[in-house]
């Protein structure tokens, strides 16, 4: 069902911008809806998310401080082959264009921190390239969902990609720009990636190899849809202090950790720290003509030793040719995970 509520006052023709994000309800997701608005207060503002209750909050919040805004939630599930294509639907039938996908909404589950290598390096000169990336700290432990994916995977990547194919008429119309901007990491490591095992079934670092794979798909998508008026952006958050980062060390760990890291601030700009400074480059590419930028960079929010928020490119570790493999794997998995639906659906019927 799609929520749209009281508020909506712009007609849709009159909207100068439709954006979309998903995981809009907490973190640096909310943050950047707070940022568009005040930029802009004449978009249409959809908020997709898995928790209704808590995107009915964000959505009031957000009317708060801007009580003319035209915002509406929609429930969107991305771990969810089924919630995926009937919000598709709904989408379809509410907007005729789509000019932003934020492809925020990602997981973190069960991570486990190897406290050896935590204190071996919290002292060293690799702290701050440990805190920011996350290497030889994290590991998690996924699982598979109910349509037989790897959890992680799905959320963080595959969700999206399905997203973005059944949405294909309504992000490539003749004369319309769309932009397509994901949310990505330092984390995100070739090392961590495999061609073979691209749902990472077989390893550790699940959210490491989903980060990377966005990456790959990024720059798959510029190559096919570029001439259809889609363009498709990578952005890295920085190390942002969020639900997802806070459930990665127990409460009192934080309590002792975050001042050093204030300190470290100081001395390195990728500890962005605050969901609004995490947002900025999210914001920036907002802000910006989509072909004018570098397909093959990923956008850094970067924060100064006084708090000053900007965003810088970066060029992304990518073999085209890996991207392209990667981007036909997913079109097979896509019409795979179809046929189930319309397997399970004839099942049904005949029951």
């Amino acid at each position: 069902m799609l929520f749209c509520f009281r508020g909506c006052e712009f007609p849709m023709s009159k909207m100068e911008k439709v954006v979309l994000v998903t995981g809009a309800n907490s973190g640096i997701g909310l943050a950047l809806c707070e940022r568009v608005l005040l930029h802009n207060s004449r978009i249409h503002l959809c908020l997709a998310c898995r928790n209704m209750r808590r995107a009915e909050a964000a959505r009031a919040g957000l009317l708060v401080a801007h009580p003319g805004a035209d915002i509406s939630i929609l429930r969107l599930d991305v771990s969810s082959v089924k919630s995926v294509l009937e919000a598709a639907k709904e989408i379809k039938k509410r907007y005729q264009r789509l000019d932003y996908l934020y492809l925020n909404a990602g997981i973190m589950p069960n991570p486990q921190i190897s406290f050896k290598a935590f204190f071996n390096g919290l002292f060293s000169r690799k702290a701050i390239s440990m805190f920011a990336t996350g290497e030889g700290l994290l590991t998690q432990q996924d699982r598979v969902t109910s349509d037989g994916l790897q959890e992680v995977f799905v959320t963080n990547l595959f969700g999206h990609f399905l997203l973005i194919r059944e949405l294909e008429p309504m992000l490539c119309q003749p004369g319309h720009t769309s932009q397509l901007i994901w949310t990505s990491s330092s984390n995100a490591r070739r090392s961590a990636f495999s061609l073979e095992d691209y749902q990472h079934s077989q390893g550790v670092e699940p959210y490491s190899s989903s980060k990377y794979a966005s990456d790959l798909l990024s720059v798959a998508l510029n190559r096919h849809y570029n001439k259809q008026g889609l363009y498709s952006t990578v952005i890295c958050p920085g190390l942002v202090m969020t639900n997802l980062t806070y459930g990665i060390l127990p409460s009192f760990f934080w309590t002792l950790i975050l001042p050093i890291m204030w300190l470290i601030r100081i001395f390195t700009n990728t500890f962005t720290l605050t969901p609004y400074n995490g947002a900025e480059a999210l914001y920036w590419v907002f802000i910006q003509k989509p072909e004018s930028l570098d397909p093959r960079a990923k956008y850094h929010s970067l924060t100064s030793g006084f708090g000053n928020s900007y965003t810088e490119p970066k060029k992304m570790d990518i073999d085209e040719e890996m991207a392209e493999a990667f981007y036909v794997e997913l079109l097979r998995l896509e019409n795979q995970v179809l046929r189930n639906i319309t397997q399970e659906k004839r099942n049904s019927s005949v029951q």
